[in-house]
């Protein structure tokens, strides 16, 4: 057998130019390989097939002679007396549902002046404001309005309205305030069936079939290669028009199966084992193995790609855990390169038990080992909305006691702070696990597990709805005025609900339910408007005051001064900066409380239980009532004293 030995260039997959295409394949321990030229993306219309010769460092090679633009292509192996088929795994573009790769010049796919389209730029990653979408989710009811529900150009679109005139989709998310999209799932992935899209199949797309390429189930067009990717670059410009950055949410830790192009090509490779089984920390079946050398490249190539074809701004690595620190920050090194201000977070856990060691694993313990990467905090989520795998499970926000501990570790971000008691502070062991505020993503839903409305639904089944608002605006306003990032479920701003089927049920796992429990509704009630007001206006105060964005632990430490408040469900403090001062209390008592200022001045009032935003809403002297279930901001201009 063939030495597996690592290729170091740069020219794996097909290389375009109109005289000739060259095409390369890593498979060294491959007896033989033959390269089948197809007219379509599928259906039986095969015009050539050459053998490929073997070349340097494992890989085999041919040059066709000609203009290929257009031509689908798949390499035929043979090994050990058998023959698998499979598309090319560094493919750019696909036919149909991604069986065959597609010979393409990608200058024919950028929209007018793509050249010159970037994202926002933010040095600071306190200042970015995300909120998570999917790209069918956003437009596919049809409360949107939009001229192409459910695919990269209804995102696109300007100008969508709902029956009552008011802003949907993409312009709806620019009056939000935010400052960038994460995105779901748009590379290709294996469980939606382009060719049928009557059967209105769903699916979130955690189950990657090729890396580099864009889902064609999106597309207008899901049988010519050229057109999902051209459609997919006009909704990130559009976006970058608006001021929004895209965040792309990629899934390298496993594959939809073992019948993968990676696997065919060259088993038993890019996957971990455990003996004569394959690891599975991904809790799908398989995880990749990132520390193997050709893994790594490719991980590493992948999303180089998507940031210098597409723009993308950043990215979200699904169970972050899975993959290797070294390769991670490898990621970062060469993405920085790229684009200097480029976004990297993940989730830092794995879905299983993995073969690779912990202290290898890119996992929130490992948090400090990382460059610039970082993580979802779990710890907010879970102390604020009650434990994300318990469904009845109270938090702070819904009544849950003994949290004040809890509510101050979070407020500050996770860094170490001398006014939190880490001996009493159960969830995270071993105390703090960052050593900045710019690697904490704040968050109390995503599209995974109950959304924030629904967990407060079944957690709180004694409460009414306007008790539950209350308790979702108390939930938001300790998201935007804890240090760290912000981020949140788009939806999570009008009380979104999944509901799984006629008898009330609800889904803490949507992912291929059908439209009507996942798609965002457009049609707000009167408590619905309230609350996205609601966070409009935190968004707007978090981003005019320095004090909630800070970058630094020791600033943190120096400038965070908590205040000692007679009930335990009272937290408040203060921030101090050159200009201002503020002044943040939650209560969770179900009770209003008495609030002492902290000292004899006139304190102006911007957030209380039912508004918040960056003009003042009075004034308070000595003393102020904190509402039974909210958040108060105040604050005080220290230059004009």
């Amino acid at each position: 057998m063939q030495q597996r030995i690592p290729y170091d260039g740069n020219d794996l997959g097909a290389v375009y130019t109109k005289k000739y295409t060259a095409f390369r394949l890593w498979a060294p321990t491959a007896d033989a390989v033959t390269l089948c030229l197809y007219r379509e993306g599928d259906g039986d219309c095969l015009s050539d097939t050459l053998p490929m010769k073997r070349d340097v460092q494992g890989t085999w090679t041919i040059r066709v002679d000609g203009d290929l633009r257009h031509v689908y292509y798949t390499y035929r192996l043979e090994r050990s007396g058998k023959t698998v088929e499979s598309q090319d795994p560094y493919s750019v573009a696909v036919g149909v549902n991604g069986q065959r790769s597609m010979v393409l010049d990608l200058k024919e796919t950028d929209p007018e002046n793509f050249k010159e389209d970037h994202g926002p730029v933010f040095s600071n990653r306190t200042d970015l404001v995300i909120c998570e979408i999917s790209v069918l989710d956003s437009t596919a009811d049809g409360s949107s309005g939009v001229k192409y529900p459910g695919k990269y150009l209804g995102l696109a679109e300007k100008g969508t309205k709902n029956k009552e005139g008011e802003a949907t989709g993409l312009d709806y998310l620019k009056s939000l305030g935010i400052t960038h999209v994460q995105i779901m799932p748009m590379y290709d992935f294996a469980s939606i069936d382009e060719a049928a899209p009557k059967k209105r199949e769903y699916n979130w797309g955690y189950d990657p079939l090729n890396y580099n390429v864009p889902e064609g189930s999106f597309s207008t067009d899901p049988f010519h290669g050229e057109v999902r990717i051209r459609e997919m670059k006009e909704m990130i410009a559009a976006f970058h028009r608006e001021g929004i950055g895209v965040i792309m949410d990629v899934v390298y830790n496993h594959t939809y199966d073992l019948d993968s192009c990676l696997q065919k090509c060259e088993p038993d490779y890019y996957y971990r084992m455990n003996g004569p089984r394959y690891s599975n920390a991904s809790a799908c079946g398989n995880e990749i193995a990132s520390e193997q050398p050709m893994m790594r490249k490719y991980i590493v190539e992948s999303v180089c790609y998507w940031a210098r074809e597409y723009h993308v701004d950043g990215f979200r690595f699904d169970l972050m855990g899975v993959l290797d620190i070294d390769t991670m920050n490898e990621i970062s090194r060469r993405l920085k390169e790229i684009n200097p201000y480029i976004i990297l977070y993940g989730e830092g856990w794995t879905g299983g038990p993995s073969t690779m060691p912990e202290f290898r694993r890119a996992m929130k313990r490992n948090a400090r080992m990382l460059d610039g990467i970082g993580m979802f905090s779990d710890d907010i989520r879970d102390m604020v909305r009650g434990h994300v795998f318990y469904n009845k499970d109270c938090g702070y926000v819904s009544g849950k006691e003994k949290m004040k501990v809890a509510v101050r570790y979070c407020a500050t971000g996770g860094v170490w702070h001398p006014q939190v008691d880490y001996a009493a502070y159960t969830y995270a062991v071993g105390g703090t696990w960052t050593d900045t505020p710019e690697k904490v993503i704040n968050y109390v839903s995503c599209h995974d597990n109950l959304t924030l409305w629904d967990k407060l639904q079944i957690s709180r089944p004694d409460c009414d709805a306007g008790e539950r608002f209350a308790m979702n605006r108390l939930a938001a306003a300790m998201v935007f005025t804890a240090q760290g990032v912000p981020f949140f479920l788009g939806g999570e701003e009008f009380a979104r609900t999944k509901p799984a089927g006629k008898n009330g049920e609800i889904s803490e796992n949507s992912y291929n339910l059908p439209y009507e429990t996942n798609v965002l509704r457009y049609d707000w009630s009167d408590g619905q408007k309230g609350l996205q007001q609601y966070y409009r206006g935190l968004i707007a105060f978090r981003k005019a005051h320095k004090g909630l964005r800070m970058t630094d632990a020791e600033e943190i430490r120096q400038n965070i001064l908590f205040m000692e408040m007679t009930s335990e469900q009272t937290i408040a403090f203060t921030i101090r900066q050159p200009e201002e001062t503020l002044l943040v209390a939650y209560n969770a008592s179900g009770r209003k409380e008495t609030l002492l200022l902290p000292d004899d001045r006139t304190w102006t009032l911007y957030i209380d239980d039912l508004h918040a935003g960056t003009r003042p809403i009075g004034s308070v002297h000595s003393n102020m009532e904190l509402p039974a279930t909210g958040c108060v901001v105040l604050g005080i201009n220290e230059l004009s004293c």
